[in-house]
């Protein structure tokens, strides 16, 4: 997969895997884990998608409607290249956070959905729910926290609440923030999900 790796000044500390929304790149939330810990290193990916032009991780059939079988397939193949990049670049898998807008939010989530403990921690920013009806691996004590719109046109608040049961219910540590600035990611709901990093240690 296209992607970015930046070795943070701190390497002990946290590797960001960033992941971006609908027609993003792999630098588009490069300010965003700036914000987050410019100290982190950085595995910026680009998904492998196209969408009239707009890369992505997944195809879908409609707005908010995703096309669950490549869903999955996409799912699998960014875990597996995951695995291949900490092996490249040397980082440490276990101490990775993801970081995703949107589309990427949603393929974070659906990593969590899909493996047991793929990464240490979340930052979902605008997420859906990946899949329903399915069992969700044991995720106790996985950190996330949920970057959400009250007034948000492409997830509804009730989403929201319903992606936060079902991690909550496989064991998550989920933490919502709210704002009213629609689908839009803001510097305030950014700097939330920094106070929440800072307190993960």
């Amino acid at each position: 997969m296209k992607h970015i790796f930046q070795k943070g000044k701190n390497e002990d500390k946290t590797t960001f895997l960033l992941l971006h929304g609908t027609g993003g790149t792999e630098t588009d939330l490069l300010p965003v884990a700036g914000m987050i810990d410019d100290s982190a290193s950085i595995l910026g990916v680009r998904g492998n998608v196209s969408e009239n032009g707009m890369p992505r991780f997944f195809k879908r059939l409609d707005e908010g409607v995703f096309d669950e079988e490549d869903l999955i397939n996409r799912t699998k193949e960014l875990y597996d290249f995951l695995a291949e990049a900490a092996n490249d670049h040397g980082f440490d898998q276990v101490n990775v956070v993801a970081v995703g807008y949107s589309n990427g939010a949603n393929i974070a989530a659906s990593l969590l959905f899909h493996y047991q403990k793929p990464f240490k921690g979340a930052v979902l920013f605008h997420p859906m729910v990946p899949r329903r009806e399915i069992e969700l691996p044991d995720l106790t004590g996985i950190p996330v926290f949920i970057g959400a719109g009250t007034n948000d046109p492409i997830c509804k608040p009730e989403e929201t609440e319903e992606l936060a049961e079902m991690l909550k219910s496989a064991g998550a540590i989920v933490d919502i923030h709210w704002e009213n600035n629609g689908h839009q990611l803001t510097s305030n709901e950014i700097q939330k999900a920094a106070e929440w990093y800072e307190k993960l240690g």
